[in-house]
């Protein structure tokens, strides 16, 4: 009882110091101009808790000194860094200097042989912070900031720098378990930000290209007489990283008429109400393959591909055959069926069948089979960005010309997402289609 009683006594301590340092940290962020705050940050932490606050070097003294700090320091830092970012990233002029905090932890040294003891704790906890997921997630934040601001998509050559792209993965690749609130909301507003400027960006290209048509289909009209020159519609630059022909088809796609004259959409609504009145999970199962199936092309699906479908679906909890089809059966059922068209999890990162449907069906209709699923039951949508969060974090080292069908995949996605959960306006497609 007694050590219970220390014990606790201790945590209350140690959570106390903690709070000590978050309240000097946003107290000295609110009130000190960005160079002095990185400064501060950079002496605090970097160089091992060099302040002139004493009551701060002995808070920090006591939580790099606890029992677990090891384990807990990782945390602690976490959040000093993010009291920062939060603070920056409502205000655009001190944005950038959220990738010159995140670059500090590259230019650590090794604690020297007269530093104190607490000091040499510290680099040592810093150090270790670098190959946490906690820092990763930093580290990636402060690249979506830095693409964003300077621009570089044309010249990045990794698959990591091009994070800034694909807001529907920011929650999966920019947020930890240990995130505040206030962290997810700075998530959440640059999460926005990147998808209305991808929805406005898809929008201008898109009437750019129908005027130019038009002004085309007006050159060639004999009794005009008029030539109009190119120069009279301001070009508008394609917004993604495919070429303008896989461009226009995947904006066909996913906007247009792609199976018996319905668009996704519709064939979502189709498949739903029909399923509304089947009275067996088994019959519920058997109609989700056929209209996965409906997507497949037939070359490729006749060789192998819709057997080992059908198995795949057939084999989801055969023992609730008889039961009618609930929407948690339905939720089981598709979710299931995305970790074997995808990706399963973390620890089980085969995606081979992803990779042959790219290879065979190309990447934009595989990612319509993915979003006739995703249609068919919205719930699903964070869990499909989750999937494809973890090939970015997979792959994000990789060189882009190394997995050109991840690239691909990841640009159609966010096509088929912008084009059919978000605001993008692609109407005027018609009159090119």
């Amino acid at each position: 009882m007694m050590n219970s009683a220390l014990k606790n006594s201790q945590n209350l301590n140690l959570s106390q110091e903690e709070q000590k340092l978050y309240d000097y940290l946003l107290q000295c962020v609110q009130t000190l101009i960005p160079e002095e705050m990185i400064r501060l940050f950079r002496l605090l932490f970097i160089e091992g808790g060099i302040t002139d606050n004493e009551e701060i070097r002995n808070s920090l003294a006591l939580l790099v000194n606890a029992k677990n700090v090891d384990q807990d320091f990782k945390f602690i830092l976490n959040r000093c860094c993010h009291i920062l970012v939060n603070s920056w990233q409502i205000n655009p002029e001190f944005q950038k200097y959220i990738p010159e905090l995140v670059a500090l932890f590259g230019r650590l040294h090794p604690p020297s042989l007269t530093a104190n003891r607490t000091s040499r704790k510290i680099r040592l906890l810093v150090r270790d912070f670098v190959d946490t997921q906690q820092y990763y997630s930093l580290e990636r934040l402060a690249r979506v900031i830095n693409e964003n601001q300077q621009k570089k998509v044309e010249i990045a050559t990794s698959v990591g720098e091009l994070i800034n792209r694909y807001p529907y993965i920011y929650d999966h690749c920019l947020l930890t378990e240990d995130t505040t609130e206030d962290q997810r909301r700075t998530v959440r507003r640059m999460k926005a930000q990147s998808e209305k400027k991808f929805e406005v960006d898809i929008s201008h290209y898109v009437t750019y290209q129908v005027r130019l048509a038009q002004m085309k289909r007006q050159q060639q009209q004999p009794q005009s007489g008029l030539i109009l020159p190119k120069n009279v519609i301001q070009r508008v630059e394609n917004p993604t990283l495919l070429t303008d022909r896989e461009l226009g088809v995947a904006l066909k796609k996913f906007a247009g008429k792609v199976e018996g004259g319905y668009t996704y959409k519709e064939l979502s609504r189709k498949f739903v109400n029909h399923v509304q009145d089947l009275s067996s999970y088994k019959s519920y199962k058997d109609s989700l393959y056929e209209y996965v199936a409906s997507g497949v092309d037939p070359k490729y699906g006749k060789v192998n591909f819709n057997n080992k479908l059908y198995n795949n679906i057939n084999n989801i909890m055969p023992q609730s055959h008889l039961q009618k089809p609930d929407e948690f059966l339905q939720l089981r059922t598709s979710t299931q069926l995305l970790n074997y068209l995808v990706v399963e999890s973390e620890q089980s990162m085969q995606h081979y069948v992803f990779v042959d449907m790219i290879t065979n069906m190309g990447a934009s209709s595989t990612i319509g089979l993915l979003l006739k699923i995703v249609l068919s039951c919205p719930k699903l949508k964070p869990f499909l960005e989750r999937k494809f969060a973890l090939l970015f974090k997979h792959y994000e080292s990789f060189t882009r010309d190394g997995v050109p069908w991840l690239v691909r995949a990841m640009e159609n996605l966010n096509i088929a997402f912008s084009t059919n959960f978000g605001k993008a306006d692609v109407s005027f497609l018609k009159y090119i289609m």
